[in-house]
């Protein structure tokens, strides 16, 4: 396992290593300890969740608040998606700041993404099966989110708009400033 640092504070790359032979593939998607020595983190994950998407797919900007905010390790499984978080965090030095990624299942990547970051990811393949490995269970109280095309983040999805699929709940997202003023 490698771990590569991100421009964003407490955000990471993990690459796992990866075993190839003529049957295929084996990775080890986490192990607690080499987690724990590479990185000093030592979270707990409690939750594993998985969406599947198809391509034009926006899922995001969400995050969970407070005492239910969530840690997460993602990746595609299947597929590719081009994977953005902000961080939200506003005692940060990277407050507002965004990194996006590809994550697919050629490079079998995945993202640490530390509580206080807005996180949400476009399939740019014909279908994505994305995991989310969490340190805390879902509440749907402390939900949160941030509209997907906020000027003050000016994120490029890399996707055209006019072809994103987007529920009516992340169309319904406040801006960058309604939350942060």
């Amino acid at each position: 396992m490698q771990v590569e640092e991100t421009p964003l504070k407490d955000c990471f790359i993990i690459k796992p290593d990866i075993y190839k032979d003529k049957r295929g593939l084996f990775l080890e998607s986490y192990h607690k300890k080499k987690f724990i020595d590479l990185t000093g983190i030592t979270k707990e994950f409690v939750q594993d969740n998985q969406s599947i998407s198809r391509h034009g797919v926006l899922r995001g900007l969400h995050y969970q608040r407070g005492e239910f905010g969530q840690t997460k390790l993602v990746r595609a499984i299947y597929g590719e998606v081009l994977d953005v978080v902000v961080d939200l965090r506003p005692e940060s030095p990277t407050f507002k700041q965004v990194f996006k990624t590809i994550l697919d299942d050629v490079n079998l990547h995945q993202l640490y993404i530390p509580k206080g970051f807005g996180h949400g990811f476009v399939t740019l393949s014909e279908t994505s099966v994305f995991a989310y490995k969490c340190d805390e269970y879902y509440h749907p109280d402390a939900e949160g989110g941030i509209i997907y095309n906020d000027p003050d983040l000016a994120i490029d999805w890399e996707f055209p708009v006019e072809k994103m699929i987007i529920s009516d709940k992340d169309l319904a997202q406040p801006s960058l400033k309604q939350v942060f003023g």
